[in-house]
């Protein structure tokens, strides 16, 4: 509670006590006082008076004490003074005597004070001097490594400078921090510090400068040393006998060895076969990395210099990625293109190796992932724009080298070399464009006749070049002929080459030799089936080929679908895998050469009728003649002559084929000769044409007969003329009664005439008899035969009309 409520609660119990309490309060001392007071004024109308008259009463009781005091102590008082008042006189002497003595002191001691105060001016020299000297001691070592740290800067001795200023800082500057030279080196050192930084991140641009140029030749270097470590590789597993095709990259050396091996191989020259080996650090020089790596590491600001770095390196990264855009174009574009990023990476498998935290192998394996997809990138579309196989090959040995050489310092390549598939399918498209071509050409310089031997020499070449085996053949004396033409063992000696050149490809790409085995086949059948198979039939349907040529086609496709086992054996050898492997590849020569084969032989159809349709085309007839010539048309001789020499040619082929172009060639000419006489241009046909025809269709017939082509049993070939001889025997004897009494028997004399042919060529004869008179020579009887046309015209119609609704 405070004072004021404590005054008013006292006045509302007991005025006079309350005011005594007052006063007590007031005598205490106590401040503030203020609610005191203003209590005693506030709380009752006459309590100022009654508090001034207590207070007066206090006053007064107060004075009576001092009073009762005074009076207590004033007897002492007195005899004090009185005490005083008698030394005074004695004090006054002392005082005399003193002064008297003290100034005999001051005379006799002037002269040791003079000689006090040199000793005194002495010693505090002394004192100076020796306190200078200990502080000249304690600064002269700081004075000493700041002197010693500006001579290591002027050297470039930056990280020295650096270890210098933390030994002043550390150890020196404290001891001498008062002194103000101290003060202004203290604030030079920041300013020191800043200029390292710069000094040293100008080195270290000046070093990725340097690398940057000489990446292509640190990535040439390695790449050869990589192409030298497998070609070693290679010849001590032929030593061993380690088959084709295995994966034969070795690599048992340490990443430091490995960079100190390629890094001392920069450059190569040859003198008098001795090599002269050049160490990375004479193509770039590694030391401002590493003391700029030390520089930031000092002045506790390595991350931002590792940032640094690596961003430079990336966007350096990014600029050896970028290809020129004539890269495709030649070999060396893309050399340069592989050298410069195996550089890159040497380099920066070096710094990973040699410097710690700088690259970490984290950033280094995303480094490559990042390159990795552009370089796949890169290669995919600038690939595409090669058409030159040679070109495509020597591609495929760089990705190889550089996928090697990268794979060697830890990077993973299997993308490379899944690349590579693709690009090989690239290759073998060139490979069959290129092939095209050239058996284009050989197709063109061929003469289609088989090939003449003259003596053992020639028959010794030729079967050094094809697999012909033919004991009929080799007992002839010379000079003989092979069947085949000069085409053959030029295609077969070619698909070998393309074989080769498939090969070339599939070495190096680290399979086996089964998968190189079933590779050099899916290729090969792609070349037979589709490349030579195209060409083949676009040969055959060229119109300058005749049908001599496509005789010899069908001969010379029958000869190379015979050498495709020799192929065979040719890849196995090659790649040393054995015939009984459960999964090779079969090539498809036997299927290839059979569609050329079918597709000649359709064609040597197509030709001999369309030469055919060309002989009946010069038919002339005189439809309208009253008697014959006597002997059969010239033009169907010629044709009949020209069938026999063809035939003659088709002796080569094999039987069934000769025999169904034989068949075809008479079914197409009988059908030709009836189209002939039922053509709807032709409105009158006389007896005597008739007849002349007659002759001509019994010379097709004798043609049938004699035989053209061996293997016909008995009269088949004469049967393609079957359905002519009926109708002319028909119209030449006239026996209508017995070709209407047995139609549609199976025994009938003329079952193959259709009463539609007989009613239109008998019409054609009946117009003729009316204008001509045709059976003049039948005058007695002319009405009854009239009468017979038109019965037997009835009967026809009536049949041919039976015959529709029937239908």
């Amino acid at each position: 509670m405070s004072a004021a409520g404590k005054s008013g609660a006292m006045l509302e119990e007991d005025p006079d006590q309350t005011y005594e309490n007052v006063l007590a309060e007031i005598q205490s001392f106590e401040l503030p006082i203020e609610a005191t007071l203003r209590s005693v004024y506030d709380d009752q109308p006459n309590a100022h008076k009654k508090f001034m008259e207590k207070l007066d009463a206090c006053i007064r009781n107060h004075d009576k004490e001092i009073e009762k005091m005074c009076n207590f102590h004033h007897q002492g008082f007195v005899d004090a003074i009185t005490e005083l008042l008698k030394v005074r006189t004695d004090a006054e002497k002392l005082k005399v005597q003193v002064t008297d003595t003290n100034r005999r002191f001051q005379d006799a001691g002037k002269e040791v004070i003079v000689q006090t105060e040199d000793i005194i001016r002495c010693r505090i020299q002394q004192r100076n001097i020796t306190t200078v000297v200990e502080k000249l001691q304690l600064c002269l070592p700081v004075l000493e490594m700041y002197s010693k740290l500006k001579e290591q800067m002027s050297a470039k001795r930056y990280y020295s400078a650096l270890k210098t200023m933390e030994q002043l800082e550390n150890v020196y500057f404290p001891r001498v921090s008062q002194y103000r030279f101290c003060q202004l080196m203290i604030e030079n050192l920041p300013k020191l510090r800043e200029d390292i930084k710069e000094v040293s991140m100008s080195d270290l641009k000046d070093f990725l400068e340097s690398i940057r140029k000489h990446s292509d030749k640190i990535g040439e270097t390695a790449m050869k040393q990589a192409q030298q470590q497998k070609i070693f590789s290679v010849t001590l597993q032929k030593r061993n006998n380690v088959k084709f095709g295995k994966n034969i990259y070795i690599n048992n050396r340490s990443p430091d060895e490995r960079n100190k091996t390629v890094l001392k191989h920069a450059f190569e020259e040859e003198d008098e076969n001795e090599e002269e080996v050049l160490t990375v650090q004479d193509l770039v020089d590694f030391s401002p990395v590493y003391r700029c790596l030390h520089i930031y590491s000092v002045l506790g600001d390595e991350e931002t210099f590792e940032n640094y770095y690596r961003k430079q390196r990336k966007k350096q990264a990014r600029l050896v990625l970028q290809p020129q855009s004539n890269m495709h174009e030649t070999v060396d574009g893309y050399r340069r293109y592989f050298t410069q990023i195996v550089g890159f990476f040497v380099v920066e498998d070096h710094i990973l190796h040699v410097t710690q935290g700088l690259v970490t192998r984290a950033y280094t394996d995303e480094l490559w992932n990042m390159a990795l997809s552009k370089i796949i990138a890169v290669l995919r579309a600038h690939s595409s724009y090669c058409t030159d196989p040679d070109l495509v090959l020597e591609l495929k040995n760089l990705i190889v080298i550089f996928a090697d050489t990268l794979q060697g310092y830890g990077f993973p390549v299997n993308r490379l070399f899944d690349l590579l598939f693709e690009i090989r399918d690239q290759y073998n498209e060139t490979l069959l464009k290129k092939w095209a071509g050239v058996f284009r050409d050989i197709f063109e310089e061929d003469n289609y006749s088989p090939i003449p031997i003259v003596n053992e020499e020639e028959y010794k070449v030729i079967i050094s070049k094809f697999p012909f085996q033919d004991s009929d053949l080799e007992k002839q004396s010379f000079p003989k002929k092979l069947p085949m033409s000069q085409s053959v063992p030029h295609i077969y000696i070619q698909v070998k080459e393309f074989i080769y050149a498939s090969l070339k490809f599939s070495e190096s790409l680290h399979r086996s030799s089964t998968e190189i085995d079933d590779m050099l086949r899916k290729s090969t059948n792609l070349l037979l089936t589709r490349t030579l198979s195209s060409c083949l039939l676009n040969l055959i349907r060229k119109p300058h080929i005749g049908l001599t040529e496509l005789v010899q086609i069908i001969i010379n496709t029958t000869h190379l679908e015979q050498a495709c086992k020799y192929l065979e054996d040719f890849i196995t050898n090659i790649t040393n895998i054995s015939q009984e492997t459960v999964h090779t590849t079969r090539l498809y020569g036997l299927s290839t050469f059979k569609d050329a084969r079918h597709a000649a032989e359709g064609e040597i159809y197509t030709k001999l009728n369309q030469k055919i349709d060309e002989f009946v085309q010069l038919a002339d007839y005189d439809w309208t003649m009253s008697e014959p010539d006597g002997k059969a048309s010239g033009y169907l001789m010629d044709l009949i002559n020209f069938l026999r020499s063809i035939f003659q040619v088709f002796t080569h082929l094999p039987g069934k084929v000769a025999q169904t172009a034989c068949m075809s060639a008479c079914q197409h000419l009988s059908t030709s000769l009836m189209q002939m006489l039922l053509d709807s241009e032709l409105k009158q046909i006389s007896m005597g044409a008739v007849q002349q025809f007659n002759l001509d269709v019994i010379q097709c017939e004798l043609f049938a007969s004699s035989e053209p082509v061996p293997g016909f049993q008995g009269d088949t070939l004469q049967l393609a003329f079957i359905d002519l001889r009926q109708l002319l025997d028909l119209f030449m004897v006239w026996d209508w009664s017995t070709y209407l009494a047995d139609y549609g028997q199976p025994a009938s004399k003329y079952l193959r005439v259709n009463p539609n042919t007989a009613l239109t060529l008998l019409e054609k004869m009946k117009d003729t008899s009316k204008k001509n008179n045709i059976f003049a020579q039948f005058r007695k009887n002319d009405r009854d035969k009239q009468k017979l046309i038109e019965t037997v015209v009835k009967q026809l119609r009536s049949l041919v009309n039976g015959m529709s609704q029937h239908t």
